[in-house]
């Protein structure tokens, strides 16, 4: 069966050249019209509440609320980008996530202590290199927030960070990468796109901050090509945003408007030795655990059993499906029936699969022939 390399997913046998320009007017258009209207709903109420006004001069229930509101208008953008790759593009929602068709929970937990030492580091070496070169104002300056403010910032920054740079990543290194993949047979050019676009959406601050950001979203996009899959980029956008606004919070500057677009030159320094340091050992974990890194041409997934290859057993409860809509294993009985696992994404087939694991296969290679007959140039 032909295997394909992630950015290479969306070239299935339903792709014409319109459907990534649509689906991504569907995911700006959707994540605007969501956004506007929270903010106005949000606004009325306080200013029906009488809350008094924001820097900005409008009602507001406070700077936690407002913050809550910005990070959760980005993280719309994640259920959008899978509804595009299902409706529009008409493949599963899950080869977004990786190659098997679902995020593989098992290498992002693994990799959440690394991207923690990994921005940690960078933190560290940032602040300390700073101080070095003279800088004053290294924004830790003031009274600590307290723990009652801190921990109620912390538990709100926990439930609104993750969907929010989950949805970065899936919109940049995961639909922008695959929309240019589609025309693209080697890496480079996709990888290269969307970690401008990436840049570019962060606004500009200063050049090394906007350097910075490419720098982040080519060598987590290049990790997403070889891992096949966006849990390295996600684990390190997590972790980094988290630290990042945690320490914010100590120092009660959850209002600072200052973004990763406006790093000096000194954190990108850093950056240029933790995120290549961050990558050695991304590839070497995945080496180690014989990760599933291309995926089947049809648009579909591998069928493999668990997280990765090598390890499929086979008999009574011990097969699972790769090629799912949502971000889970559906996971099969031995005679053909999905078990009855969660599906956050709502986007999971629970319905029978007849025939079991031999169907599938056929399916597969049904899709196999139907791409080898596709007279497009660059198809597979």
């Amino acid at each position: 069966m032909p295997s394909v390399q992630y950015h290479r997913l969306a070239r299935t046998p339903a792709h014409r050249w319109w459907r990534p320009v649509l689906g991504t007017l569907f995911i700006l258009a959707g994540g605007a019209i969501v956004a506007v209207f929270s903010y106005l709903a949000v606004t009325a109420a306080a200013l029906l509440a009488g809350r008094p006004n924001n820097v900005d001069g409008m009602p507001s229930f406070g700077d936690r609320v407002d913050l809550a509101l910005g990070f959760l208008s980005i993280a719309v953008l994640l259920p959008l980008t899978l509804l595009a790759a299902r409706w529009i593009q008409r493949r599963p929602a899950g080869t977004l996530s990786s190659v098997t068709g679902r995020l593989r929970w098992r290498f992002l937990l693994t990799l959440l202590p690394v991207a923690l030492v990994a921005v940690a580091l960078l933190l560290a070496g940032g602040l300390g290199l700073s101080t070095v070169t003279g800088v004053e104002d290294t924004g830790l300056a003031g009274d600590l927030a307290g723990w009652g403010p801190f921990a109620l910032s912390m538990v709100l920054l926990l439930l609104v960070v993750p969907p929010q740079a989950a949805a970065e990543e899936y919109l940049t290194r995961g639909w922008l990468l695959q929309a240019a993949g589609v025309w693209c047979r080697r890496p480079w050019v996709p990888i290269v796109f969307q970690a401008l676009v990436f840049a570019a959406a962060h606004g500009w601050g200063t050049p090394w901050g906007f350097a910075d950001l490419f720098v982040f979203g080519a060598v987590t996009g290049w990790l997403t090509v070889r891992t096949g899959g966006l849990e390295a980029a996600i684990a390190l956008h997590v972790v980094n945003n988290l630290l990042a606004a945690g320490v914010a919070a100590a120092y009660n500057q959850l209002t600072v408007t200052e973004t990763a677009a406006d790093m000096p030159w000194q954190m990108f320094a850093v950056d240029l030795v933790v995120l290549p340091a961050y990558a050695v050992v991304v590839l070497a974990l995945a080496k180690r655990q014989r990760l599933v890194t291309s995926g089947d041409a049809a648009g579909g997934a591998q069928l493999a059993s668990g997280d990765v290859a090598g390890g499929a057993q086979h008999g009574q409860g011990a097969q699972s499906l790769g090629a799912g809509d949502g971000l889970v294993v559906l996971g099969l009985d031995g005679q053909g029936h999905f078990d009855r696992l969660p599906d956050p994404g709502g986007l999971g087939d629970l319905g029978r699969l007849g025939g079991g694991r031999h169907s599938l296969l056929e399916l597969d290679r049904q899709a196999e022939r139907a791409d080898d007959h596709d007279g497009r140039p660059g198809g597979r």
